[in-house]
């Protein structure tokens, strides 16, 4: 499967998803700079990946949502392309419409940095059909701005259409049972705030975010 990272100006976990995608897919990811207007041909995923792009001034995601490269992007996930924002992707995903809601910052301020507990809500997915519907499973954060927030009517609607993907075990941000990963209506974009590609081997203490990738490998890559 031919996988495009996205770089952005203060990205600094593209390489963590380049060396995600290649261990698991066996193959180097183009890294296709945010000033280039057209995609490979025949990609099977597109990762927005974490850091700060433009130091994430403004707002976060807010001037790589303006990026040349983003029609090429929503082309592609308008066609089925399978589309995976990661922490700061994730906000990119929210700012250019591919999914609802924002990422507000976290209750008290604070930059959180540990292994979280997550329960898979949604096993249906391309991306999660390695999981089983409410395993749990510890993913990696690393946020400051990770709070995601929605009016009450779009959350009714994404629980009501299967479209949380993961969400924390644990009270977050003064939720009890906060959002960790959000789908679109096709169930072909994903945004979420852990990042699965720091835990794909042993090494990383787990492979609970692998999965991710194996179930988009036998999903699409096939």
């Amino acid at each position: 499967m031919k996988t495009a990272v996205i770089v952005f100006p203060g990205s600094n976990c593209d390489r963590d998803m380049a060396v995600a995608l290649e261990a698991v897919t066996g193959t180097k990811p183009a890294m296709v700079w945010h000033g280039d207007s057209a995609l490979p041909d025949n990609i099977g995923l597109i990762a927005l990946p974490g850091g700060f792009s433009y130091g994430d001034y403004l707002r976060c995601g807010a001037i790589a949502a303006r990026s040349a490269i983003i029609p090429a992007i929503v082309a592609a996930a308008e066609a089925g392309v399978p589309v995976l924002g990661v922490c700061n992707g994730f906000q990119v995903l929210t700012e250019i419409g591919l999914l609802p809601g924002a990422l507000m910052r976290n209750e008290g301020l604070d930059f959180v940095c540990r292994d979280v507990a997550l329960t898979v809500d949604n096993a249906q997915s391309a991306f999660t059909s390695r999981y089983s519907a409410g395993e749990p499973i510890i993913v990696p954060v690393a946020h400051h701005d990770g709070n995601y927030t929605a009016d009450a009517e779009t959350l009714d609607r994404l629980e009501s259409d299967g479209r949380v993907a993961f969400r924390y075990a644990e009270a977050v941000n003064g939720s009890a049972r906060a959002i960790a990963g959000v789908l679109n209506a096709s169930g072909n974009v994903l945004g979420m705030m852990p990042h699965p590609e720091r835990r794909i081997e042993a090494a990383h203490g787990g492979d609970d975010g692998r999965r991710l990738f194996e179930g988009l490998l036998e999903t699409v890559g096939a």
